[in-house]
């Protein structure tokens, strides 16, 4: 029999053993044709499996291509073919392939289980409307479904009836009205499930499942329902288990498995094990040529809430054309408008309107509200983009070509990412649940998936390590065991001995471990939209946070179906410049925004070549500080220069200082061809860029645009294992053929590789370079206004509020403090009584002061309090808030130190409950002695400014060290503290 119905992999999370490409994999080895990944409630791992089962099919036709050209003509040898499982099936060419199944395992809360097998789309779209259902009940992770949820809405499905050791055909508490249910509804559509359990039982469970057949009027079909796709994942499974349980391997018990025979097994195999039921194994061979749905069926269609009548390509070019009055309000140059209608003309060709149309509603929303947002990525710095408000970087700045990202010789989407303020974002998402619906609209899923240091914890207590162990080896080798020698000695320095049987077992399940997945989490703002039900394409379910739904497919999968996603993501940064801007309206009359700022200014590269840049985005790590005055920027395409080059993969690569060197003219700047140098000009002959890696490889070795685009995505940032290096030999070969040196092949593959590790699309670096001039130009010229909306922004950034305070005094800002008649709950601009402004702190830097109580504070102030009782008196606030304002030296304006305002504050918990004319009691009650409290030193009281709001206007505390430390005496200063 070459099929298997029931393979459970590791997306039944903590319990199967197996990725589900290694079971295509090694059915493609066993020379199994058909194989059904059917995980418990859920098609989670569907998508990769068909994905290997795709590549495969690729892998085997360049292979054969190459065998036919006998190595001397046509393609390159593919990269990464000679893998140990695929060479090994390309001895047998009849197996050619491997057809995936889809299916999933449905467990009821009332009925038995069953695996359901689509017979068609309809048949897919129904599976997930059950799976969705199921999980939209329950909380995350859990999915709930009871058998009339299968009778109800379920069509078009094939199902196996899964039989289980308590189950009976008939009696109280059996299978009975389930049964009669079952069979009436999918009449001619159901087989009794025949599956060994390898426990030595074997053959005499055959023979009662066979009776419950024969009662049941049921086909039996055979399967061996694998766990895992070779029996060598057998101690990984049961600390799968272990883990799931939350108990040791040796505790598991009845859990654990009872060999490693629970595995994926080759025809032959299956005839052995099936003898006697013989129409078993036809059975299934007879199902699985009947059921010929495919992933590739699923088509994705574009939401379009355009008018009636209107097609999306005339709301796409009028919405571009008014865009374009908005933008260039004196007309748009011949240039532009030649751009926008090359752009429109090409998207129409691709029919991509309706993604940019669903992109423009939601930013135009954004901007309806007020909400700061920008666009990036790699259709983003377009025309069409800029004209419909999308993006702020002007086509006049962009140096994007338009096909390299939205091109007909890739089959792919283009990508768009829209920041949005961070404190706002949520609204952005809501909106879009109530504009498309829930059954529409969901966020892509994150596949969490074991690195090392989670390995480790989690199989050390399954293996039973104590706790001080596990921290040992958590800090020591996060990154799991390696073969070279240098884990033992690491293991050795900790105290550890390497040659410990259950702890090198340990190691070696940790490194089996690493790339499962664990569990699913939510896309940081990656939303998949359809015109139809979403819920018919893939199951929705509730995420952890409340008013969330999600998908179970991440971005890779959705890639894999050519699914639109438009990321809405946060920054806050763009909380910080729309803050900002509201404050240069509001106290200079300056309508700016992200588009309308004065370009080019010559005093905001000066300010960056001085790495006078604390604050300012992407350019404020002491990295970027120490290279702003090596790179000296002068113009735009700098800032996009800068923000991508001081990044891991070009620093890896060996970019940074060739670059330099050049710009410096300290090093001439040659081209290996002209072909190369259209590609490098802009960078000085360094790639930089994911683009540029990309083009070097279409370029310079040939790859197709297929190809390139596997290479850029083996470039991705946060991949668990990177699979760049799998590209050498073809691109190695591809530039030695077009007459490239190997010298410099070696060198541009290296730099290239360096991506592997952060490689920075040039079109995400120009949207950011904006944002860096943006920032940078408010703090050149109102740096008390960035200083204010930067405090506001919080927590964000590099820098704690007491350096943004201090850079903002350096800068000339007059910065007061903490007032209770003069504080909000932001902090504020207030005239500085000499014609300019000065920044008021606000109650949001005391710690534990929250925003309701700063409130109640502001709202009840009136003209002003008059002493501390008068807050609790007319604020109602509570006495611990009145203390927290009193550490902060709140109360200072009415002539308070810190301590009389704390004793004021204490003597305030001794009062019995507010009597309603309080006033009027005052000679009833009793009077104390005035207290006389020492006054604080200014050492305290920066101690104490620091403990309640992380910063202090009093002084440095290095400040207060600073006679100890002149070149004079800080060795003897030094010394004497030694001493002590």
């Amino acid at each position: 029999m070459s099929v298997e119905f029931a393979c459970l992999s590791n997306f039944t999370f903590l319990t199967g053993g197996s990725h589900p490409e290694d079971y295509i994999s090694r059915a493609l080895v066993l020379g199994l044709r058909h194989i059904a990944i059917a995980d418990v409630n859920s098609v989670a791992g569907i998508v990769r499996a068909h994905a290997a089962c795709r590549d495969i099919a690729r892998r085997v036709q360049e292979r054969q291509s190459w065998d036919r050209c006998n190595g001397e003509i046509g393609p390159p040898r593919p990269a990464g073919l000679l893998q140990a499982d695929v060479s090994q099936a390309l001895s047998f060419p009849v197996y050619d392939r491997v057809r995936l199944l889809p299916a999933a395992r449905l467990v009821f809360a009332d009925a038995p289980e069953v695996i359901a097998l689509p017979q068609s789309r309809a048949g897919w779209g129904s599976l997930t409307r059950l799976l969705s259902k199921g999980r939209l009940r329950a909380p995350k992770g859990d999915c709930l479904l009871y058998l009339s949820d299968l009778l109800e809405g379920a069509g078009d499905l094939h199902l196996l009836l899964v039989p289980q050791a308590q189950h009976q055909p008939g009696g109280a508490g059996g299978w009975g009205p389930h049964i009669e249910a079952l069979t009436r509804r999918f009449a001619g559509q159901m087989h009794l499930m025949l599956a060994p359990q390898y426990d030595g039982r074997d053959q005499t469970r055959f023979i009662q499942v066979r009776d419950w057949a024969r009662h049941l009027n049921l086909p039996l079909l055979a399967g061996a329902a694998p766990r895992m796709h070779h029996g060598s994942q057998r101690r990984l499974a049961d600390v799968l288990s272990a883990i799931r349980l939350r108990c040791r391997v040796e505790d598991l018990g009845r859990a654990a498995l009872a060999n490693g025979e629970q595995r994926l097994r080759a025809p032959p195999e299956m005839a052995q094990l099936f003898r006697g039921y013989e129409e078993a194994l036809c059975a299934a061979k007879d199902l699985a040529q009947r059921l010929d749905f495919s992933l590739d069926e699923l088509r994705y269609d574009y939401p379009d809430e355009g008018l009636e009548g209107e097609s999306p390509s005339t709301r796409l070019r009028r919405a571009a054309e008014a865009g374009l009055r908005w933008r260039y309000p004196g007309g748009a140059s011949p240039k532009v408008r030649a751009m926008l209608e090359h752009e429109l003309q090409l998207i129409a060709r691709l029919k991509y309107e309706p993604y940019f149309l669903t992109v423009n509603d939601i930013v135009q929303f954004a901007r309806s509200r007020g909400i700061l947002c920008q666009g990036r990525g790699s259709a983003a710095n377009s025309v069409t983009c800029y004209a419909l408000g999308v993006t702020s970087v002007s086509p006049e700045m962009g140096t994007m070509v338009f096909e390299r990202f939205v091109s007909e010789a890739r089959d792919e989407p283009p990508d768009i990412d829209v920041d949005f303020e961070h404190e706002r974002r949520e609204e952005v998402i809501q909106w879009i649940y109530e504009r498309y619906g829930r059954h529409r609209a969901g966020l892509c899923a994150t596949v969490i998936h074991y690195r090392g240091k989670r390995a480790i914890r989690e199989v050390g207590r399954a293996m039973g390590l104590s706790q001080d162990t596990i921290g040992a080896l958590s800090s020591q080798l996060w990154g799991g065991f390696d073969r070279s020698g240098s884990a033992a000695a690491r293991l050795a320095e900790i105290g550890l001995d390497p040659n410990a049987p259950r702890l090198r077992q340990t190691l070696e399940l940790v490194q089996q471990l690493i790339g499962f997945p664990r569990h699913l989490s939510q896309h940081v703002g990656g939303f998949i939209i359809t015109q139809g039900r979403l819920d018919e394409l893939v199951p929705i379910e509730n995420a952890a946070m409340e008013g969330r739904t999600v998908i179970c497919w991440d971005k890779d999968d959705i890639d894999t179906l050519g699914i639109l996603k438009v990321d809405v993501l946060s920054l806050g940064m763009l909380s910080c410049l729309r803050k900002a801007f509201d404050l240069m309206r509001q106290h200079h009359h300056l309508d700016y925004d992200l588009a309308t700022l004065p370009p080019e200014d010559p005093q905001v590269y000066d300010m960056l070549c001085r790495a006078d840049s604390l604050g300012v985005f992407q350019v404020e790590s002491r990295a970027q500080m120490n290279f702003l005055p090596r790179m000296r920027p002068r113009d735009f395409y700098d800032l996009v220069i800068e923000v991508a080059i001081v990044r891991p993969g070009p620093i890896q690569g060996d970019m940074v200082h060739p670059y330099i060197r050049r710009r410096n003219g300290e090093e001439s700047v040659e081209y290996p061809s002209d072909a190369l140098g259209a590609v490098l000009r802009k960078t000085l002959g360094v790639p930089l860029f994911q683009e540029q890696a990309m083009q070097i490889a279409m370029v310079g070795a040939g790859f197709t645009p297929e190809q390139a685009d596997r290479l850029r995505r083996s470039l991705a940032t946060f991949k668990n294992h990177g699979n760049v290096s799998e590209f050498r030999s073809l691109f190695l070969r591809g530039m030695k053929r077009n007459g490239y040196e190997d010298d410099f092949s070696q060198r541009c593959f290296s730099q290239i590789e360096g991506f592997g590790s952060y490689g920075f699309p040039e079109s995400h670096a120009a949207s950011f370079a904006l944002l860096v001039y943006a920032s940078a130009w408010i703090k050149c010229h109102h740096p008390g206004l960035f200083a204010c909306a930067l405090l506001n922004a919080q927590p964000m950034g590099f820098y704690a509020p007491a350096q943004i305070v201090r850079d903002a005094r350096e800068h000339g800002v007059t910065v007061r403090p903490i007032c209770i008649n003069a504080s909000f709950w932001d902090n504020v601009m207030e005239p500085d009584g000499q014609g300019g402004l000065a920044l008021r702190l606000g109650f949001r830097q005391i710690k534990g002061l929250s925003e309701e109580d700063a409130c109640w504070l502001t709202a009840a102030r009136g003209n002003g309090y008059m002493e501390v009782e008068d807050l609790w008196r007319r604020a109602g606030l509570s006495p611990p808030v009145i203390t927290r304002l009193a550490e902060a030296d709140g109360f200072a304006a009415l002539g308070l130190s810190r301590r009389d305002a704390l004793w004021a504050a204490k003597a305030i918990t001794a009062k019995k409950p507010l009597p309603l004319f309080a006033r009027e009691m005052e000679g009833e009650s009793i009077h104390e002695p005035a207290a006389h409290l020492p006054q604080m030193r200014i050492g305290e009281e920066v101690v104490e400014d620091y403990v309640a709001m992380r910063l202090s206007l009093k002084a440095h505390p290095v400040a207060l060290l600073r006679h100890l430390l002149t070149p004079q005496n800080a060795g003897g200063a030094a010394g004497g503290r030694g001493e002590d």
